[in-house]
């Protein structure tokens, strides 16, 4: 095996301890969105060093888009029947029955923990600290600045939630996820330790400090676009930090080192109608970020590991998806699985053994459903190693033609028939469970106070960030509730969160002219509440910054839905919602 790094601390790990994992991944950075894939203007000198040192998924498939790709991940199952098949609207909650990936090491005796990005919920019993993690810093929603988020949070010294609890920290927010996850590894050197860093960059709302983005705004690239690649050189260089102290703790030896991306570009490229690129670089692919196309859900993955032999550069190009990260770890790391727990995917170590006699054809089916119930064929992609069939009705030979331009469907009609009825197959896996919500349950221990927001209500629109709150926008739905047990319970309905303590009909002085500033004042004279069959309603006092109601209510599942109305007209749902049982 290599020798450790001569400045390696002295402290190295006994030979027999399972490795480390550290699993690194970032949110809306494509496969093209790396120098070394071929992007001539981004900069991202560490990530192209660890590629070179990296066995690396060259055919990895995830979802489209962020929560769908992380349920995969987490559970090792198609993330259609996890309970998440969206990024909002109560559809981006992982079941609570759904065992995770720190579930399973936690039971192997691994200290977890999680730093950034889960947008899996943000309530009981979806937090991170509930699903596995022994430690858990993290934004609210699917970024910063959405609507369950810290309220201002605008990705500088801002406000997250430490096992739920709030906390303030100075610096970018990138830095600070490294931070921190730094300093759980330290903490935790001496033992196998599981640390899932997930950043929210280069997801936008796109800001960064302004020696990222200059370099890329002095050759011309669009504001956006200099702003994301800057977010992502920014990433590249705590990257380096990151396999610095991994060295210097002596910890790189035996730690599995992941560094992988959950979904196409957001920001790299421009589309035209047909989902072709006419501007900017994704690597040869069409579609990106929320597309069935190739570019949408194909996504580079680096595993760095020397103690098992992953120090040089080779390509897996057999078709790869993200459910089978969790059954690989298992199997790299010698895990135990309880009885009853089964993966969609499969282990790749045969691949990675070179065992490819034992490695048997496969197809495999993402899509991107972001809706309120998942619909058939919708923005689908069956795959195998050769074909892309789109939609149920588009075939591309993805070998012959890689940037699928020509779709030959009508000269394969047996193929097209054989990977519609794995569709179908794979459609009866995974919507046995469409039609159950996943519930927030209220009034328990684990949560005293639940505070509900828009982003994960049920319906046709949400305001699922702040600056949509700030414009007061028109919108509506109901939340899935669990009330833990019989008894009463208060639901304090808002406008504004209680970080920003103002009357619920006052606006935010200051032109709203992005997610942080200003605010429109709403002339609201009535609150109502629905719980399950029980309805009140109230006058808004002119100074009022919350409507509290009282019921006495018996435990179970059940809905609740809120009503803020003026004289004109307009009616929209509490934004906030602050619930609790009291007796």
């Amino acid at each position: 095996m290599p020798s450790m790094h001569t400045e390696a601390s002295s402290s190295a790990a006994p030979a027999d301890q399972k490795p480390n994992v550290v699993f690194v991944i970032t949110d809306d950075q494509g496969y093209g969105d790396l120098a070394c894939h071929g992007n001539p203007v981004i900069n991202t000198p560490n990530l192209d060093h660890l590629r070179g040192e990296s066995l690396r998924l060259t055919n990895l498939h995830v979802g489209p888009t962020c929560a769908p790709t992380r349920a995969g991940i987490m559970t090792g199952r198609y993330c259609n029947c996890t309970g998440v098949w969206h990024t909002i609207g109560g559809r981006s909650l992982l079941r609570n029955d759904e065992v995770t990936m720190a579930d399973v090491f936690r039971a192997n005796g691994y200290r977890t923990g999680m730093f950034g990005k889960w947008h899996l919920g943000d309530n009981y019993p979806f937090r991170p600290h509930d699903r596995g993690f022994d430690d858990a810093l993290y934004h609210g929603g699917g970024g910063i600045s959405q609507t369950p988020d810290y309220w201002g949070n605008d990705y500088f010294d801002d406000t997250y939630f430490n096992s739920g609890v709030e906390k303030s920290f100075e610096g970018y927010c990138t830095d600070v996820w490294f931070d921190e996850a730094m300093k759980f590894i330290e903490r935790n050197k001496d033992r196998s330790f599981f640390c899932y860093l997930s950043t929210n960059a280069p997801h936008g709302p796109y800001r960064v400090p302004g020696a990222y983005s200059a370099p890329y705004r002095k050759q011309g690239v669009p504001a956006d676009r200099a702003n994301f690649y800057g977010m992502i050189t920014n990433i590249d260089d705590n990257m380096a930090r990151l396999r610095h102290r991994l060295r210097i703790l002596g910890l790189e030896e035996n730690t599995i080192l992941i560094f992988m991306t959950d979904n196409g570009s957001a920001e790299g490229c421009a589309l035209d109608s047909n989902q072709f690129v006419v501007d900017g670089f994704n690597a040869g692919m069409r579609g990106k970020k929320g597309s069935e196309y190739e570019g949408g859900h194909r996504v580079p993955l680096f595993m760095h590991w020397p103690h098992g032999g992953f120090t040089e550069g080779r390509d897996i190009d057999q078709l790869t998806a993200n459910i089978d990260l969790l059954p690989t770890l298992i199997d790299l790391c010698g895990l135990e699985v309880s009885e009853g727990v089964h993966f969609h995917g499969t282990s790749l170590t045969p691949l990675f053994r070179g065992e490819m006699g034992a490695w048997p054809s496969r197809v495999i089916v993402t899509d991107s459903q972001r809706v309120e119930h998942p619909i058939k064929w919708k923005q689908s992609a069956t795959m195998t190693q050769r074909w892309r069939l789109i939609n149920g009705v588009e075939l591309y030979d993805i070998l012959a033609d890689p940037g699928q331009r020509n779709d030959v469907a009508a000269n394969y009609p047996d193929i097209v028939e054989e990977l519609r009825g794995h569709y179908e197959a794979w459609w009866e896996l995974v919507s046995p469970r469409f039609d159950e919500d996943c519930p927030i349950v209220i009034g328990t221990e684990n949560e005293a106070v639940s505070l509900l927001t828009s982003h994960d209500w049920h319906g046709e629109q949400h305001a699922w960030n702040q600056g949509q709150v700030r414009q007061g926008l028109a919108c509506n739905g109901y939340w899935a509730i669990e009330l833990a047990e019989d008894g009463e319970y208060t639901f304090e309905l808002r406008r504004w969160p209680k970080a920003e303590d103002r009357p619920m009909t006052a606006g935010i002085p200051g032109e709203i002219t992005d997610w942080y500033h200003g605010g429109h004042a709403l002339n609201l004279k009535t609150a109502r509440i629905r719980v399950g069959e029980q309805e009140q309603m109230q006058p808004i006092p002119p100074d009022a910054k919350g409507m509290t109601f009282t019921f006495a209510l018996k435990g179970g599942q059940t809905r609740l839905q809120t009503f803020l109305t003026d004289d004109d007209g307009l009616s929209i749902g509490a934004y906030y919602v602050y619930a609790r049982r009291v007796v």
